[in-house]
This record gives structure tokens, C-alpha cells and sequence, in this order.
């Protein structure tokens, strides 16, 4: 009905969990059912995503079609009994002397460090090279509160104090750049997709929310089923006071809100080909992969699994959650893997913060600091654990695994390697974050990486025979160096030099949108190269500015270059 507001006791043991479910300062308007899915009033104005520009759907289409899953561990994921530090094994039992995992239960991933036995539904994406674990992710002076540590962890600024800190999320800021006419033209396809809105401001930008954001999995499964973003049900406004006005809100957003009806064609074109397990987080995830599979066209989903603030109960709770997730993600990938589409989508794990080393007096653990990201997808390239595994030798005074891996490193690595953003603005994205990528095994910069550990053999290079091996231009598309210049008014080049040979398409867009026609398809030689637009183009340019599309293999950039 319309009041969904619960009582709470102050005095309540469970007020701090209840309150996590129902009630968060940026969850309230959510909460009555009218805002949070991308549309935003100004005035007595809505403005919604139903009349995408030709021009912004030819842009987006030419950037990379990579997929990113970020998957919310709402509670603060207990790294040590994620991923088992099997090097410092009798530090961690004597920590733990009636939670710690037993070696017969240890799935022995490499010689330094296994997995529990009951997330062994991972082994397989380990053996096919699609799992990697990192290190001691965290960041200096970690927070150890839900509500902060969330917020840092969204808006990447380590300066958010209580309720005070930047109200942009890493996300949001990059959908801003990439749809700087979004509230007028937003894209044809929604650009994030968000299950669950409790207080989290990853998709939040400076003027709107870039994600489609649902209370829940049932309201999606609705919207995918229906094609409606809101029930009409009459039952539900009979005994609410404001019942016309709120049925009144929610028909105007049914008929002006058109991804409602791009994500009920895209789910009916889609098919889940396994069977998934039936609970909340794998029914996300057989959803997202339906929604995948029917070209959506969404390039960011993110979906969460809560109950990890284990401070009690914790070997039960853990080995339930864990399961589910590892099933899920077996499920999901297998999925995607009948349309060969695992290998555009990767996936992440984040958390708020870590678990101390130390089990407290009620068979858990409490608020710590660093913990593993887990990364899944054909995309790695190769299994491994990477990076530094903390020392539990020398906890800090509270009992804290210090961070060994900057988390606005994997974000960065992320934005720049596997969404193709431009290394200056993952930088600003990520508020002036130096640029320190993460070998994750792939690339689309073409940066060389650092070096980094890797607590395993590192994944098989490629051999001769594989195409991977045959083809470098994926990763090398920003070693051409493409440049638009004008030697006379009257001919406007695009200038390139070729590090190698490889075959290069260049498609010219006019200022709408257009496709006016190619400019080059054909192979190119090592060296260096200069092409006259006019002379390339079969048709009079009109003076005006436009906008050339190189694409190199599978890779893709767009650049403008104006034609006088």
C-alpha cells in the first residue's frame, strides 16, 4: 500500500539492520515510487528518455560494446573467508579458532591460495581463465561506516566525512561526459541499468540520475514481463489518501518513460538457456543475461546481494551467501556463452570495506578494512591472483588488514581498459586520480602496464596459434596516432601513422547523426599516411563540422574534425 514506512524501536538490538532496509537519506523519494528511473522534474516539466538524437546514438554506437556487471556486497564482505591465504594459514586459523575455514574444506586454487570447498561452483570459470581475485583493496585511512564507506566507494572522494562528501558518483560522472545532452537527448538505450536503489550514488551526476533504477528484482522482472514501469492496479491506491494523485504520477511516467518498453523487447528477444537457482540474486542475474542476450544495449548493470554484515553467525550466513553468488555467476556465464556473449561482459565485486582478521565473541567478525575485488568474464584473459596479499602478522592496533591496492585503481583500469574511456578523463572522472593501471588482462589503451604480482603461475601467453597472438591491433588501436589537420581550407586530412599493418575502416557522420559514407576500408601499411577527406568522399561535403569514426579490428574511437 502507500505507507511502507516500519516502526522502529531505538532500543531494538536489530534497528541498525532494519534501518539498512527500509530507510536511507537519499532512499525517501524512491521509496513513493515516482523518481529514482532516470527521469527528473524541473518545474511542472518531466523530462524523460523517449527521443534519443540520431547523433548520440551514432557516438555511443561507436564506442567499445563492452559490457561492465558490478555486483553491490552490501554488508562488508569478509575477505578471509573469500579468498584463503594459504601461505599464512596458521595466523589465520589461530585468529579464527571457531570460524576459520579447514584445510579439507579449502579449494586449492594455486600452491598460495584457495577458495572455501562451498564456492566450488567457480573452479570452472578458473580452469577456462575467467576468474581473477584482488588483493587488499581498499584505500588510505579507510572508513568502517556503512553509509560512508559506501559513499567513498561511489564518488571516489576519500575527503566524505558522516554526511558530508561529493554527491557524484564515478559513474555518473562518466555517463556525463560520454551524453553531455543527456536530459534532452538521452541514448536509445537506457545506460545503466540499477536493482535495488538504497542510498547509492555510483550512477548519480551533477543534474540527474544516469541509471534506470528499480526497488527490486520483482520490479524489474514487471517492467521486463510487461513493458509497464509502474502498476495501475487499482488495489494498490484505494486506501492511500493521495491514491488519485499518485496513480496520476505514475500513468504519466508509464506513457512519457519509453526504456520501460525497450527492455520488454530486448527480454523477449532474449532466452535463458540454463536453469538458474531460485533466489533474489540469481534471478538478477538470469534477468540481466536475458536482457543481454536480447541486445539491449545497456553498457553498465549493477545488482546487489546484502546480508554480509556477519558480526555474528557468520560460517552459516557466509557459506549461504557465497554459494549463491559463485552458483549464480557459473549460471550467468554459461548463459552468456551460448550466443558468444560472455566475452564482452565482465563483472566486479565491491563492498563497503573488509572484516577485521580477529573473530569477535559471537562466532563473526566486525568492521575491517581491505578485502578482495573478485573479477569474472572471458575478458581476463586468464585466471590469477593479483597483487599483494595483505600480512596478518602485523594488523594495525584494531585488528585491520591494511590496503595493498587502491580501489580507484581497479576503477581506473576498468574505465580505461575495458569501456575505452580516454586515460585524461578516467583521471578527471575519478577526481584527479593518478592513472596507475592494473594488469587485469586486457587493454584497450595500449599503456604498458607496471609491474604487479601475481600470486600464481601468470595466465599462458598466447601461442603463435592464436589469434590473439596473430592480431595485435585490439590492443594497439591508440598507438595509431589519428589526427585531424587542415594543410589548405580547402582539403581537410586526417593524418595517421601505423605503427603496423592492420586493416582500418574510417566512417564520416554528419552532425546529426548521418552516416555520409566511408573514408577508408582497406588495408594500411606500416608508416605513415595522409587522407584527403574531399578526395576520399564520393559526394560535396556541405561546410560544417563532422564527425570520423576509425575503427581497427574490433576497437572503435570517434573523433570531430571540421570541413571549411
Amino acid at each position: 500500500m502507500c505507507n511502507n514506512h516500519i516502526p522502529i524501536n531505538i532500543k531494538d538490538q536489530n534497528q541498525h539492520d532494519e534501518e539498512h532496509k527500509y530507510w536511507s537519506r537519499r532512499s525517501f523519494l524512491q521509496a513513493l515510487g515516482i523518481a529514482g528511473s532516470g527521469s527528473i522534474m524541473l518545474g511542472s516539466n518531466m523530462l524523460s528518455a523517449s527521443a534519443p538524437s540520431p547523433l548520440t546514438a551514432a557516438i555511443a554506437n561507436a564506442d567499445s560494446d563492452s559490457i561492465l556487471i558490478l555486483i553491490r556486497l552490501s554488508g562488508g564482505n569478509d575477505g578471509l573467508s573469500t579468498v584463503i591465504p594459504i601461505q599464512q594459514y596458521d595466523t589465520y586459523a589461530n585468529a579464527r579458532p571457531n570460524i576459520y575455514i579447514p584445510e579439507s574444506k579449502i579449494l586449492k586454487l594455486t600452491d598460495d591460495f584457495g577458495v572455501p570447498s562451498y564456492m566450488n561452483a567457480l573452479e570452472p570459470l578458473w580452469g577456462e581463465g575467467q576468474f581473477k581475485a584482488v588483493h587488499g583493496v581498499g584505500y588510505e585511512n579507510q572508513s568502517l561506516s556503512h553509509f560512508t564507506g559506501s559513499d567513498i566507494y561511489a564518488n571516489t572522494d576519500l575527503t566524505t566525512t558522516g554526511f558530508t562528501g561529493l554527491d557524484t558518483g564515478w559513474m555518473g560522472r562518466y555517463f556525463e561526459d560520454l551524453y553531455p545532452d543527456y536530459l534532452i537527448n538521452p541514448p536509445t538505450s537506457p545506460a545503466a541499468i540499477q536493482i535495488g536503489n538504497f542510498g547509492n550514488l555510483i550512477f548519480q551526476g551533477e543534474e540527474t540520475n544516469y541509471a534506470f533504477v528499480t526497488s527490486n528484482i520483482n520490479q524489474l522482472e514487471e517492467i521486463a514481463q510487461t513493458g509497464q514501469q509502474y502498476s495501475l492496479d487499482p488495489a494498490l491506491f484505494n486506501e492511500c489518501m493521495y491514491g488519485d494523485q499518485l496513480k496520476f504520477l505514475r500513468g504519466v511516467a508509464n506513457t512519457t518513460y519509453e526504456y520501460a518498453g525497450l527492455i520488454h523487447e530486448a527480454y523477449e528477444r532474449g532466452q535463458n538457456q540454463v536453469e538458474y537457482q531460485d533466489n533474489g540474486f540469481a534471478r538478477q542475474l538470469a534477468l540481466l543475461a536475458r536482457l543481454i542476450k536480447g541486445n539491449l544495449g545497456t553498457k553498465v548493470y549493477m545488482i546487489s546481494m546484502g546480508g554480509f554484515d556477519t558480526h555474528g553467525n557468520q560460517p552459516l550466513a557466509h557459506e549461504r551467501l557465497m554459494s549463491t553468488l559463485s552458483i549464480a555467476v557459473n549460471n550467468f556465464y554459461e548463459d552468456l556463452s551460448f550466443t558468444q556473449q560472455d566475452e564482452k561482459v565482465l563483472s566486479m565485486t565491491f563492498s563497503e570495506f573488509g572484516r577485521r582478521i580477529f573473530e569477535n565473541g559471537s562466532n563473526g567478525t566486525d568492521h575491517g578494512k581491505a578485502a578482495p575485488t573478485l573479477f569474472f568474464g572471458s575478458g581476463l584473459n586468464g585466471s590469477a591472483f593479483v597483487g599483494d596479499h595483505p600480512s596478518l602478522d602485523n594488523p594495525n592496533g584494531r585488528g585491520n588488514l591494511e590496503y595493498t591496492m587502491d580501489f580507484r585503481d581497479l576503477y581506473a583500469t576498468v574505465l580505461a581498459e575495458w569501456l575505452c574511456v580516454p586515460i585524461p578523463l578516467v583521471e578527471q572522472h575519478l577526481l584527479n586520480h593518478p592513472y596507475n593501471p592494473v594488469n587485469l588482462g586486457f587493454n584497450c589503451s595500449g599503456v604498458e602496464f607496471p609491474d604487479i604480482a601475481y600470486n600464481n603461475d601468470p595466465p599462458t601467453p598466447p601461442t603463435p596459434e592464436d589469434p590473439v597472438a596473430e592480431d595485435p591491433t585490439p590492443e594497439l588501436l591508440e598507438a595509431i596516432v589519428h589526427k585531424p589537420f587542415y594543410p589548405t581550407k580547402e582539403a581537410p586530412h586526417i593524418f595517421l601513422e601505423m605503427p603496423f599493418t592492420a586493416h582500418v575502416d574510417i566512417q564520416l557522420y554528419n552532425i546529426i547523426g548521418q552516416n555520409v559514407g566511408t573514408v577508408v576500408n582497406e588495408i594500411m601499411i606500416q608508416g605513415t599516411t595522409e587522407i584527403n577527406i574531399r578526395e576520399r568522399m564520393p559526394m560535396h561535403l556541405s561546410t560544417g563540422k563532422y564527425i570520423y569514426r576509425i575503427q581497427v579490428s574490433d576497437r572503435k574511437m570517434s573523433k570531430s574534425i571540421m570541413v571549411a
